[in-house]
């Protein structure tokens, strides 16, 4: 008997632009691996589970589409006498599937009930092999998962260089502008050289490869040490501020007398320093005398695999699904999946999916593919889960988070919470974001006449500046020429907390008695989160580039009371500073000139600049920097400086309908004008550029502009306040996310999450290393230098 499906005009070969989802469900975790294998629809190419949950035949049931190929993969099996090697880029094979697993397949039909149907019949054999040599997105994240994407640029493309002339060797043995003899760049227009930036990889570096472009505007370097006989290098082009390719490398060279095929690579490149940077992290998998922590597994203790420099995703991913908060909201195995016509371009879907797999303790076991010998202590660890369609629904649309780049585990966080935000909440479902909001309030005395101001702000974090102290070094005479690396004193949270909420001047005329005298500002807390999410701000500027300090922070793990950061609100016998007077106090505020000189320099739009400086007391370029690197996430960053009414939330939920309509008129739909509208403040010409910026996103319709005005009313229709002032305010540290790295946009991110260990009754730290989930032993070390802390309230 023949499927009569298997000539049907539906039946085409997937194309390049398809997504064809062949390596596990797009509603669970359930894979090809499994031994039921994976279903893939051949006519949409959804993947569907066939074993207990059967998610195919969900698909099935609700698309009607009748043939699916059932793929089953088996690991060929590999024999481990010791841990692991590391990884590096050097070692990277060319392995096949065919030489990891064995693969089989089989064409089924719902409707005719069929198995085995015939892979020759009809259009299956070229449906079948498109599927098969279709690349998915876990392959394109392995390609991707060590090399960025470097391109060539106009300024390399059109080198012009200075006249020839051969560099005698001896010039090529340190910096022209000082005696640095590592971290050489060569100017490829003019043959200077000049040492690196500090912080790249760690190495030594005073810049003057920098400072050679800021004085003569050459924009490309190529690095000596890097060179390689076979013509590669790091190249780095200043005026794009991007590595890049020369592909005449070897002919730029030779303008200066240099033969590339002699040149012996001696110093690692960029990419391998970020590599070596990200797998430093394998030594804290150890215990003190050398020995392999003990792998966990169970439910909440399953890994995620890095998709290439996904770190600091999986780590997010880790702390906010072990809250209760996104546990109750996502984490349903009871229920079936949402009814949707593509599951993996579903956010609510895809969030489901991974609360099930990282709490279900379905996957979370040792990986069977590997076969320990009887003698080896060694215990394997987990595959591991690949969020892949979760990661690309949270990218999709933004510059940085649509890379294969590592990025700001703490922007992540602020990125994901304004999505799950916007995304639907049908009753009785909560939106999980509210266990992190609560209300800040502002407090501004007019020195000169003590008239008051309140204003409040909703907020879901508080970023703390960490005080920089110093330790002074004592210089040996052995001492090598490298520069020591800086140590600095200890700071507690309650010392940051403190610099967070103390009071400040800035620079403003009053309102009220017209007075230039400044005001005193100060921020306090007007109810508290459930959970507070604390980013530790351990930055300085280093050549105008921000550079991480690794400053220890003692937190205990005892709770601890936030009751004294409370504001007490107006007092008896303050005076208001009029209402009337907002606009004009705004537009009073004059901000220090050469610091928004140096901002508008370093790229930050002058809304930004202004509204940093205001924040930061108008002091310098640096401290304003630093505000805004932790606030790049806020709804109202591009909103002009309003210093606003005692009312004031700091961002507004209403469009005005003229702004639609003439986005309208230019051709932009209503849901895209109205999300551009409230991402920009209301500013049309911002609002059309955000539109063109942001093609995939598909904007807001009414209904959600309704359900966000909608959470923020009680019963009454009055609007209600985030958080609660009940005291006592105690909290204590659930969670953290720590970074090792010189730079927040390289290096590796881990988390630590508090949990309670089944065989031991009591609660332990746990640490979650991307696929890799162990009992930590160095939390108290770790706690010093996190990046995001997770505060519950107890």
């Amino acid at each position: 008997m023949t499927c009569k499906h298997v000539d049907s005009a539906e039946l085409r070969v997937p194309t390049p632009a398809q997504s064809v989802y062949r390596e596990d469900c797009t509603q669970c975790f359930d894979s090809i691996d499994d031994p039921t294998g994976l279903n893939v629809c051949l006519y949409c190419f959804n993947g569907g589970c066939c074993s207990d949950r059967n998610h195919a035949k969900i698909h099935h049931d609700s698309s009607r589409h009748p043939m699916v190929l059932n793929i089953k993969r088996k690991r060929k099996r590999t024999k481990r006498e010791e841990p692991p090697q590391k990884i590096s880029k050097l070692a990277i094979l060319a392995e096949t599937e065919d030489d990891r697993y064995d693969t089989t397949t089989e064409v089924r039909c719902y409707e005719c009930g069929m198995e085995n149907v015939d892979k020759s019949s009809g259009k299956l054999s070229a449906v079948v092999d498109g599927v098969l040599r279709a690349n998915t997105f876990a392959k394109r994240a392995e390609v991707q998962a060590w090399e960025q994407e470097i391109t060539a640029c106009e300024h390399t493309l059109c080198l012009e260089q200075g006249p020839a002339r051969q560099i005698e060797s001896q010039s090529l043995g340190h910096c022209s502008m000082c005696d640095l003899k590592g971290n050489l760049w060569l100017c490829l227009q003019c043959g200077n050289l000049g040492c690196g930036r500090q912080q790249y990889g760690g190495v030594g570096g005073n810049s003057h490869g920098l400072k050679h472009t800021e004085l003569t505007n050459h924009a490309v370097a190529v690095k000596l040490g890097s060179l390689t006989p076979d013509g590669t290098a790091d190249i780095y082009c200043y005026t794009c501020n991007e590595e890049r390719t020369d592909p005449e490398l070897a002919a730029h060279l030779g303008h200066w007398g240099i033969n590339i095929a002699e040149r012996e690579k001696t110093e690692k490149s960029l990419t391998e320093m970020q590599i070596e940077q990200n797998l430093k992290w394998e030594f804290s998998m150890t215990t003190e005398d050398g020995k392999e922590l003990k792998p966990m597994f169970g439910e909440g203790f399953t890994g995620l695999k890095n998709l290439g420099n996904s770190c600091y995703l999986a780590s997010i991913l880790q702390c906010l699904f072990s809250m209760p908060a996104f546990a109750a909201r996502y984490f349903h195995p009871q229920e079936p999946p949402p009814a949707v016509p593509n599951p993996a371009e579903d956010l609510e879907t895809q969030l489901r999916k991974v609360a099930d797999g990282l709490l279900s303790g379905r996957y979370s076991y040792p990986d069977s593919d590997v076969i320990a010998s009887e003698d080896s202590p060694y215990i394997p660890h987990q595959k591991g889960l690949a969020p892949a369609m979760l990661k690309h629904l949270i990218g999709r649309g933004h510059e940085e988070f649509s890379t294969m780049r590592q990025q700001d585990a703490f922007e992540l966080f602020l990125h994901l919470l304004k999505l799950v935000t916007r995304s639907q909440h049908t009753s009785p479902a909560h939106d999980p974001v509210k266990a992190f909001r609560f209300v800040m309030e502002q407090r501004l005395q007019c020195i000169s006449c003590n008239r008051v101001r309140y204003r409040t702000d909703e907020q879901d974090n508080i970023s703390i500046p960490v005080p920089v102290r110093r330790k002074l070094r004592v210089i040996n005479s052995d001492e090598t020429d490298e520069k020591p690396k800086d140590e600095f004193e200890p700071v507690t949270l309650k010392e940051c907390l403190d610099t967070f909420t103390g009071a400040e001047e800035v620079e403003l005329t009053c309102p009220g008695c017209n007075s230039k005298a400044g005001f005193t500002k100060r921020s306090l807390f007007k109810t508290f989160p459930d959970v507070l999410a604390v980013n530790a701000r351990r930055f300085e500027l280093v050549n105008w580039v921000p550079t991480k300090l690794d400053v220890p922070v003692v937190v205990d793990d005892e709770p601890f009371h936030l009751d004294s950061y409370m504001s007490s609100g107006q007092q008896d016998g303050e005076e208001l500073l009029p209402e009337d007077a907002d606009t004009s106090a705004a537009t009073q505020f004059q901000p220090n000139a050469v610091a928004v000189e140096q901002l508008e320099a370093m790229g930050f739009p002058r809304v930004r600049c202004e509204k940093a400086l205001h924040a930061t007391g108008n002091g310098d370029a640096e401290t304003a920097m630093n505000w805004l690197f932790s606030h790049m996430e806020d709804p109202d960053i591009d909103t002009p400086l309003d210093l606003g009414g005692s009312n004031s939330t700091g961002t507004s939920t209403s469009v005005d309908a003229e702004s639609v309509e003439m986005m309208a008129a230019m051709g932009i739909g209503a849901p895209q004008a109205r999300k551009a509208l409230k991402e920009t403040g209301g500013d049309v010409s911002r609002a059309v550029d955000w539109v063109f910026n942001h093609p995939d996103d598909q904007g807001e319709m009414e209904d959600e502009t309704a359900q966000a005005d909608a959470q923020v009313q009680g019963i009454s229709g009055e609007k209600t306040m985030a958080g609660n002032s009940d005291l006592p305010a105690k909290f204590r540290l659930q969670s953290i996310v720590c970074h090792k790295g010189a730079s927040i946009h390289a290096g590796h991110y881990v988390a630590f999450i508090r949990k309670l260990i089944p065989d031991e009754g009591s609660q332990s730290w746990v640490l979650y290393n991307d696929e890799k989930v162990v009992k930590a032993v160095d939390v108290e070390e770790m706690k010093k230098f996190a990046y995001v802390y997770f505060f519950g309230r107890a």
